[in-house]
């Protein structure tokens, strides 16, 4: 089964890391997904720009709305995701659970739900090689 592990960042945990710790959070982050990858469980991870980069489509009345930057107050932001696969809950939260950026973090996971068309069978494409 495919989970997606979504990691909400403590900003003020993490604004008060150095840039040398930064850095070491950032070089063994990496290092985890790499050996996630070669033990075959990891689809995708990747971290995303800060809050203030976001911007937010709604659909209101029949037009289309967009709000840039950060649109609410919070302490926690989303700072990234993984795609695990895994035989169940436990060895994913196994999986995920004891990253290095786990002191800075909440890690929110959740199955992905397969879905398919209803007249031609097909499933969601995959993600794209690049």
């Amino acid at each position: 089964m495919k989970y997606v592990c979504l990691v909400h960042i403590d900003g003020s945990a993490m604004s008060s890391l150095t840039p040398e710790e930064g850095q070491r959070l950032t070089d063994a982050t990496i290092e985890e997904d790499w050996k996630l990858r070669d033990s075959g469980r990891l689809i995708l991870a990747t971290p995303l720009q800060p809050p203030e980069t976001a911007t937010v489509l709604r659909l209101e009345n029949g037009k289309l709305t967009r709000t840039d930057g950060p649109y609410m107050e919070t302490k926690e932001f989303l700072g990234g995701f993984l795609v695990v696969e895994a035989e169940n809950l436990d060895e994913a939260i196994a999986l995920v659970g004891e990253s290095a950026i786990a002191p800075y973090c909440s890690v929110e996971i959740r199955p992905i739900l397969e879905q398919f068309h209803s007249v031609t069978g097909r499933g969601r494409p995959p993600a794209a090689e690049g």
